[in-house]
């Protein structure tokens, strides 16, 4: 690709005066190299949707439902909510939140008590209360009305992947995650993390 053999060797001797097109080269070579090793080290883009709709035709699509109760706030208009989950690092990042969104802190302590924004509209849908009075950060107790959502388990041979989530964010997946899907509306899947999943979710059609 190169006109010359690029190493060390060439780099050194560049410290010492080079020609303007050696260097160039040289320069072009080590970010090509660089983003090379940071691509490698990506998960696969993959269409989550595609997905889903593999593991249907396959049997592997079950239905479950949240039932623990989580901790509620109303965002700040503008605010990024980035989801942790201890032992792993970052799952996703929100959009800016707008007047209305609620920010969500999952009751599992296996993964750091995750945060997610949720928006208004569904919010509503999903949680009733609060119970009880807000503590001094505004946040109180709510609970998931539980509606039955479908969900397949990601295996081994998928490995890890990236997909975009609804709110338009990069969400990371990995073996053992589930996929969750609203049956209302085929756009609204999203990744929950495999302890997150053990702890919040109630499996009420399992499938192996």
């Amino acid at each position: 690709m190169f006109p010359f053999q690029t190493n060390r060797s060439e780099w050194v001797s560049c410290l010492h005066g080079c020609s303007l097109q050696r260097l160039w080269v040289l320069i072009v070579w080590f970010t090509l190299v660089l983003a090379t090793s940071a691509m490698a080290g990506m998960p696969a883009k993959r269409d989550v949707g595609e997905m889903f709709k593999a593991a249907e035709t396959a049997g592997k699509v079950g239905i479950a439902r949240k039932t623990r109760a989580i901790d509620a706030r109303a965002a700040h208009p503008g605010e990024i909510i980035v989801t942790l989950i201890a032992g792993e690092g970052k799952e996703t990042q929100s959009r800016p939140a707008e007047a209305g969104d609620m920010v969500v802190r999952n009751r599992c302590p296996e993964t750091g008590n995750e945060q997610y924004l949720v928006s208004g509209k569904k919010f509503v849908a999903r949680y009733q209360g609060p119970y009880g009075k807000p503590d001094a950060e505004g946040w109180s107790e709510y609970r998931p009305t539980a509606p039955e959502m479908h969900y397949f388990i990601v295996d081994e041979a998928e490995g890890d992947f990236v997909f975009t989530a609804p709110w338009g964010e990069d969400m990371v997946a990995k073996p053992g995650d589930a996929i969750v899907g609203n049956p209302k509306d085929p756009a609204d899947i999203y990744r929950v993390a495999a302890k997150s999943f053990k702890c919040t979710y109630e499996v009420l059609k399992y499938v192996p």
